[in-house]
């Protein structure tokens, strides 16, 4: 059986951490920033860790 093929738009979004769980960005941060209050963007700042039910979804898209 051949190898699976890695999602291009996955590997560039998502990352593992040390422990094995699956880092990704918040969403709502890249565009129309104006009418977003300062504290709502400063939450959306970092990263936050895919939640435990879409982590075999992602996993198989990035092949981790």
């Amino acid at each position: 059986m051949p190898k699976m093929k890695t999602n291009s738009g996955a590997k560039k979004r998502f990352t593992t951490t040390g422990t094995g769980r699956i880092r990704r960005k918040k969403a709502f941060k890249s565009h129309i920033l104006t009418k977003k209050s300062p504290k709502r963007k400063r939450n959306l700042r970092g990263t936050t860790l895919v939640d435990s039910v879409d982590e075999p979804r992602m996993r198989r898209l990035i092949n981790a």
